[in-house]
This record gives C-alpha cells, structure tokens and sequence, in this order.
C-alpha cells in the first residue's frame, strides 16, 4: 500500500525525499543540469509516495494566476518502475484538486510520457516545446 504525503516546507524530510528522487532521475538518468531541475521550490506543492519507509514516487504542483494546477516533476524510481505508483500519485494529485474546485491541471510532458498522462485524461494543446533540451508538449485536463 503506497502511503502520500505532501509538504510546501523546503526543511522536512518528504521535500528532501522529493528531491532526492528527482535529482536521481533527472539530474542523473537524464541529464538535466541541477540549476534548472530545482527551480521554483518555494512556490511549489511537493508530493511523495512511500512504500513503507521508503520514497519511491514524487511529483510537485504551481498554482497558475488562471488558478489552474501545473503538475511538474513526476518520477519514480527506477527499480520502483511500472508498478503503477506514478498513476497512483497522479491520481491523489487529482482527488486534492478537485476537492480545492481547481478548475483544470496542466503540465509538460516528455514526449515519451505523452501516452501515459493520455491514459489519465490529459489532452495535448498547442505544439511542442524544449525543455532542458527533451521534447515536450503542453497537456490538460478539465475537472
């Protein structure tokens, strides 16, 4: 059972756990540089899924002026992968969202990630765009 906790505190342990991942997947598998992967911390809403102790699954949420939910950063550790915790994240993300009446999320995805959030009701608008030099498109979807 994955346990979800979430935190706007840059100084707990579920934020150092986000990180934590994030730098691993991103910064390590993908090559982000750091300075561009950790950016806009303060303004954000960090989430962190647990298996027992262990973080496996973070993503993090900014709220556009439009009052709109801009879902970044999903990752799941590699050998945590394909067990449907990133799914499960997105959906606790959505759950909150519609419980605060937010009116839509919206996010950037990788291209290779593009039918995943597809699966989740996530719809491609506009065209595509670089970001730390991965090919992204622009996804919603209305609540």
């Amino acid at each position: 059972m994955i346990a979800f906790y979430r935190t706007n505190d840059l100084t707990s342990k579920v934020y150092q756990d986000a990180l934590a991942i994030r730098k691993e997947v991103f910064v390590s598998e993908q090559g982000v540089p750091e300075k561009l992967e950790v950016d806009a911390e303060g303004s954000a809403m960090h989430y962190v899924g647990y298996i027992e102790s262990q973080a496996v699954v973070t993503a993090r949420t900014i709220v556009e002026d439009d009052g709109a939910w801009h879902i970044q950063r999903v990752a799941t550790l590699n050998n945590q992968r394909h067990k449907g915790y990133a799914k499960e994240i997105m959906k606790c993300i959505e759950e909150i969202a519609v419980d605060d009446k937010i009116p839509y999320l919206t996010l950037g995805a990788q291209d290779q990630a593009q039918e995943f959030y597809s699966k989740l009701g996530f719809n491609v608008v506009g065209d595509g765009f670089l970001d730390a030099g991965i090919p992204h498109h622009r996804m919603n979807k209305k609540l």
